[in-house]
């Protein structure tokens, strides 16, 4: 009869996750074991936060809920940044943490935590398995993780329960949910079909709700071209609509340069769009608002009326096919927009600028190259710079906005998709909290190429500094031997200075099959500049 571990593991499987990511304690070794037998992978990390990001993008790419584990106490504490990240970035997760016995928590207070209360305001549920309970349990985990929003879902597994026989369920419910898609008539889209109809120049702005449904990003392209209106797209959106399309605008990043392109509309259309991913503060449009999405808004943070809530993509197709044609205002609009947005982040430059990193990379690799970002200065570059043409090319953290993730970020993608390029721009304080999972890359065979944006020092707080009239301070880096560093954890090192050296190192790297890291020395000094023509700081 199969044991706790070994329904757990099938669950995974079966979801469609062939692998398990992590850094085990002692109580993990069974679950392990049953993983080992089913022929699925274990993936051992060298930071438990990293696996949890890493598992989360695969949530992301695949749709199914990526799976890491961690022990108890240091490794549970040490997890919650990338559980985080997944709660806050909408990733379905299910994470696994080892715990003492109930009579062992009771009276003993070595590496006793409450992980469950840990991880209660940061997972959608969370739970105690049992053998009893554990099929039940699975069942509940997977509907919950993949259930709109997505999110993490967390496991305390006791050690005593590992490997006790599990409990079979009387009448067993399906293991994965088969949930209809329910599709729209005309008559009950008729407020948004009344909008677009006085409507003379609609804006589209679409969040990472478009991703979570197969075929609403193609949808929104049929109704981005049916209105003939701009589309300005959140990062996590990137690839919505193909960025080379003549009505992709730009991305949505809550500044000040984005208003001018928005406030000549008459209605905007939020597709998809969460919360989450805006800046915190208040909505700054007094135009009317159309919101498209798989689940209602609660929050009321951004004012629409109506909102029409149901599955994106055949609520999008049924909008493309009744509403009138738009009156072509978009085009235009655009090309306005794009060239404010080069005209304000192209300041010359010493030596080789951040923004033109990012053009240099996007010019010389493939165009199917998948692409993960930091948190940090640099990413406001990447996030306008890089184009991405197709969803969930651009993977980045934007909810949390954590550093850190660029790296298992894109050994998740390298995971999903063997035979792509995967690419990965950091800043150099974010590689450094990450740099342990190069060894990760080279042991596991799973090569990416990592982009270092390195100006010696945390970027994005040394501009602060500067907009607030501080001297810079406390936020220095620098002194990195990339070459010998990335030797010494089995993968390939260069420094470049140049476009140039820039071009033929990526080539190099993307040729050799091999985990590489480029440390591109970056004229910083635009930054400032930069930041004040796009966002308000």
């Amino acid at each position: 009869m199969p044991t706790t571990v070994d329904v757990m593991v099938e669950a995974f499987k079966t979801a469609g996750t062939p692998f398990i990511v992590g850094h085990p304690g002692g109580e993990s070794v069974e679950m392990i074991e049953a993983a080992r037998q089913r022929d699925m992978r274990f993936i051992l990390m060298k930071q438990e936060s990293a696996a949890a990001m890493l598992a989360a993008t695969w949530g992301d790419i695949t749709g199914s809920p990526g799976v890491c584990l961690s022990t108890r106490a240091p490794g549970a504490a040490n997890m919650v940044n990338g559980v985080a990240h997944a709660w806050m970035d909408r990733s379905p997760l299910i994470a696994v943490t080892d715990q003492y016995p109930a009579t062992t928590y009771e009276t003993g207070l070595r590496q006793r935590l409450n992980q469950l209360e840990l991880y209660r305001s940061i997972t959608k549920w969370n739970a105690t398995v049992s053998a009893g309970t554990v099929q039940q349990l699975m069942r509940r985990a997977l509907r919950t993780a993949i259930a709109l929003p997505p999110g993490p879902v967390q496991f305390d597994l006791p050690s005593d329960q590992t490997h006790r026989e599990a409990a079979e369920l009387s009448v067993p419910a399906p293991l994965l949910p088969a949930w209809p898609v329910l599709r729209p008539d005309r008559a009950s889209v008729q407020p948004a079909l009344d909008l677009l109809e006085r409507a003379r120049r609609p804006i589209i702005l679409a969040g990472m709700g478009v991703l979570w449904e197969k075929d609403a990003a193609g949808q929104l392209l049929a109704l981005a071209e049916r209105l003939g209106g701009p589309v300005l797209t959140t990062p996590k959106a990137k690839g919505v609509i193909p960025e080379d399309h003549p009505l992709r605008a730009g991305a949505l990043i809550g500044g000040l340069i984005e208003r001018d392109v928005i406030g000549q509309s008459d209605l905007i259309v939020a597709v998809g769009l969460d919360s989450v991913e805006l800046q915190p503060k208040p909505w700054p449009y007094a135009i009317p608002v159309l919101a498209l999405s798989s689940v209602p808004s609660s929050d009321a943070l951004v004012p629409a009326e109506p909102e029409l809530v149901g599955p994106l993509g055949p609520l999008l197709a049924g909008l493309a096919a009744w509403a009138p044609a738009g009156t072509g205002w978009g085009e235009t609009a655009v090309r306005a927009f794009r060239r404010r947005v080069s005209a304000a982040l192209d300041i010359p430059s010493a030596g080789l600028s951040p923004q033109r990193l990012v053009a240099v990379a996007r010019e010389v690799l493939p165009r199917d190259t998948l692409v993960t970002a930091d948190a940090g200065a640099h990413r406001l570059l990447v996030v306008q710079k890089w184009q991405a043409y197709a969803p969930r090319e651009f993977l980045t953290s934007n909810g949390l906005a954590t550093m850190g993730y660029a790296i298992p970020g894109g050994l998740a993608a390298r995971l999903a998709y063997p035979e792509r390029p995967v690419v990965c721009f950091t800043g150099d304080g974010g590689f450094l909290m990450a740099i342990a999972e190069l060894q990760t890359a080279a042991r596991e065979n799973l090569p990416i190429v990592v982009v270092v944006f390195d100006d010696q020092e945390v970027g994005l707080i040394r501009v602060k500094q500067e907009l607030k009239g501080l001297p810079t301070y406390g936020v220095g880096l620098g002194g990195i031997d990339y070459e010998k560093l990335a030797q010494g954890l089995g993968a390939d090192g260069t420094r470049v200075d140049s476009e140039a050296a820039l071009g033929d190192a990526l080539t190099s790297a993307i040729h050799s099959g091999r985990t590489t890291v480029i440390g591109a020395h970056i004229d910083a000094s635009a930054y400032v500049a930069q930041f004040n023509a796009l966002r308000e700081l």
